[in-house]
This record gives structure tokens, C-alpha cells and sequence, in this order.
């Protein structure tokens, strides 16, 4: 079997929801009996829609997740993860850099993280399963030699 991180990690904005939490929408936020997560304003708040299916698709393959953001609206990110039942923010994990993945949709933090060593998918148009697979596949083949393209099959695809 292919080697798995030991922890995958993502970006919040324009990674899980389609917005900046800092500016899009307006905490503090509720979740509504109908189960949807609304703003201060009344603004329905989402995922993006294959965001649940990627993450059950990790635990099922006994790979945790985090979440990571250079937000400024600290607290309304956490009460959107708990909201929408997502992980729990930790800051010390045990887990070596290299044996973690990061999804990002900005340039700037791939660059950055990539430089402590842990593999890094650039995203684009948020968290889907095809990005989640080839992430997988690239992950896989840097513990065990040269890459190939992400673009190659996959053995994670659904």
C-alpha cells in the first residue's frame, strides 16, 4: 500500500469555504435547526461541496486532519470549524514536517511551508477528491523516490 501523511493540513479560506472569513462574512455565527451554519446577518455559510466527502475519505485511510490560516478572525474561523463539526485546531501535533501534506489555494504559503519540508499541494477552486488524490499520489512518491506528475492515475481515486 502506498505511503499516507501522518497528518494533513489545510488552509481555511478559499481551501474549505469559498470566502475570507475575515472580510466575507460577518461572525459571530449559528447553526439554524435546519443544520445550516448562517452569519451575525442571516448569510447561509458553506463548505465547499466536496469538503465533507475529502475528509471522511481521510479518516477512513487513518489520516488526521488540522487546519492552518493566517486569518485574523481567529475565533470566527474556530467557530466555523466546530459548527461544521470539522477538526480541532492543535498546535503541537509530535508529527514530523515531512510526514505531513498541506492544501493551500495561496502561492505565497506553499512556498513558504514547502521549506520546513512537508508536501504541498497549491489548490484551486477549493478542497475536491480529485485534489485530495493526486495530493496522495504526490505525497506517496516523495517518501519513496522521484515524483511523477500529479496529473498520473491515482491509486486513492474513488
Amino acid at each position: 500500500m502506498a505511503r499516507l501523511p501522518k497528518l494533513a493540513v489545510f488552509d481555511l479560506d478559499y481551501t474549505l469555504w469559498p470566502f475570507w472569513v475575515d472580510t466575507h462574512v460577518d461572525p459571530p455565527f449559528h447553526k439554524s435547526s435546519d443544520g445550516t451554519v448562517r452569519d451575525r446577518r442571516g448569510q447561509d455559510v458553506r463548505l465547499y461541496p466536496e469538503v465533507p466527502e475529502v475528509l471522511k475519505r481521510l479518516q477512513s485511510l487513518g489520516v488526521p486532519g488540522a487546519a492552518a490560516s493566517r486569518t485574523s478572525e481567529i475565533e470566527g474561523a474556530n467557530q466555523l470549524l466546530e459548527l461544521f463539526d470539522l477538526f480541532r485546531l492543535q498546535q503541537k501535533t509530535g508529527i514530523p514536517f515531512s510526514q505531513m501534506i498541506f492544501f493551500d489555494d495561496e502561492r505565497r504559503n506553499i512556498v513558504d511551508v514547502s521549506k520546513l519540508g512537508v508536501t504541498c499541494i497549491h489548490i484551486q477552486n477549493g478542497m475536491n477528491l480529485q485534489t485530495l488524490s493526486q495530493g496522495l499520489e504526490t505525497f506517496a512518491k516523495a517518501q519513496t523516490g522521484p515524483l511523477r506528475s500529479s496529473l498520473e492515475e491515482s491509486p486513492f481515486e474513488a
